[in-house]
């Protein structure tokens, strides 16, 4: 865990193999926002064209390649590699924390160990990555969200996704239950309480997949919650809207 007033010290292990390189400048944009990228690596075979697009990147953002040749076809020998050095940084007690890059399964028992051991999994990936590695990590983001310059749209040179913003209102069984979670008898809570018990029901949940970027606002647009602002504090608390509160907003947008 890192002291109280350091930055966190990550160790970033990019899985090139299921990575695009159109996501990595925002991708370390947005974990600077969590911590420090203390270690840097990306594995992959090199030896090839497959991940040549990688090259630039490398130097720009001071990622250091980990080579691993491909001798045998069928055999992710790139995996193996990756779990190693993350045991080996594990064990050294050099840094705070992981984020791994990566959408595939195999990974989930490494991010599981991790956590196991007291430090914080950050996981990113595609949305196609299965719920078992979204799920052994802290908090996994979705590559799909990551935006270039604060605008709405994919990091620049990444595949287009076959992602589609999801509505607001598809957010507020999520939030109702954070907000059931803190306080069942459906008073007051704080909306920063609630953006915490969201993570950790939900360790994917993210205002970007509805098309908003933070939690406030996603909040205001599902139109199912009342707020309560504390202009002294800054203090924001939210509850549920009654039912005929609720009716009456359906009818008034149809």
């Amino acid at each position: 865990m890192a002291s109280e007033g350091r930055t966190p010290r990550l160790a970033v292990l990019i899985d090139a193999d299921n990575t695009s390189v159109g996501y990595a400048d925002a991708l370390f944009e947005e974990i600077a926002t969590i911590g420090e990228a203390t270690v840097r690596r990306i594995y992959g075979d090199f030896s090839g064209t497959r991940l040549r697009g990688w090259s630039a990147a490398l130097s720009r953002l001071a990622i250091i390649p980990q080579h691993q040749q491909a001798y045998t076809k069928g055999k992710n020998s790139t995996d193996i590699t990756l779990v190693i050095d993350a045991m080996t940084i594990l064990y050294s007690g050099n840094v705070d924390g992981f984020s791994l890059v990566s959408s595939d399964s195999d990974f989930t028992r490494l991010a599981s160990t991790i956590r196991e051991h007291g430090l914080t999994v950050f996981g990113f990936g595609e949305q196609k990555t299965p719920e078992s590695l979204r799920n052994a990590c802290h908090r996994f983001i979705y590559l799909e969200n990551l935006a270039v310059g604060g605008e709405d749209k994919p990091a620049r040179g990444a595949p287009v996704a076959a992602q589609s913003r999801l509505p607001p209102s598809k957010a507020v069984p999520l939030i109702g239950r954070a907000i059931d979670a803190i306080d069942p008898e459906g008073g007051w809570v704080h909306l920063g309480e609630v953006g915490t018990q969201l993570n950790n029901l939900n360790p994917d949940f993210d205002p970007r997949s509805y098309g908003e970027k933070k939690l406030t606002d996603l909040v205001r647009e599902a139109g199912a919650f009342e707020f309560r602002d504390n202009d002294q504090s800054k203090a924001v608390h939210i509850r549920r809207k009654a039912k005929s509160d609720q009716r009456s907003r359906r009818r008034a947008a149809s």
